[in-house]
């Protein structure tokens, strides 16, 4: 006769670990970048469109309806001159490459060692004649 199977649950407290450490290490890879150089660069292009000339917003190349939006959301010309002058620098730094890498590696061999470990005492439970 066949015994049924139940495999163990996990606890509340280990789901919310695992989805504790997923959102972390998401976050971390992404805003680790973000932190570094980022700012200094998002400061310096800010500083050097205020120096320009007086914006207008032809001058920026805004037709009637982009300004109307940029004034609904409380921008004038110079306000807004920041934000349409600066652009994204789709420059890849290799260190930060590396780091979001190894992240998502460490997790991803993580996963495979606690998967292996759960696999084999499940196997060992519904297998084992002992």
């Amino acid at each position: 006769m066949k015994k049924n199977y139940t495999p163990p649950n996990q606890s509340m407290f280990g789901q919310m670990f695992d989805t504790i450490l997923v959102l972390v290490l998401v976050y971390a890879s992404l805003m680790i970048p973000l932190l570094f150089k980022a700012e200094e660069k998002a400061e310096a292009a800010a500083e050097a469109a205020t120096h320009a000339v007086q914006s207008t917003w032809e001058s920026l190349g805004q037709n009637a309806v982009q300004q109307a939006q940029w004034v609904k959301l409380g921008y004038d010309p110079e306000k807004a001159a920041t934000l349409i002058n600066s652009r994204f620098d789709y420059t890849i730094d290799p260190l930060m490459l590396l780091i979001t890498i190894a992240v998502v590696a460490g997790y991803f061999i993580f996963m495979l060692k606690v998967s292996d470990k759960q696999y084999r005492e499940v196997i060992a439970e519904k297998f084992d004649n002992k």
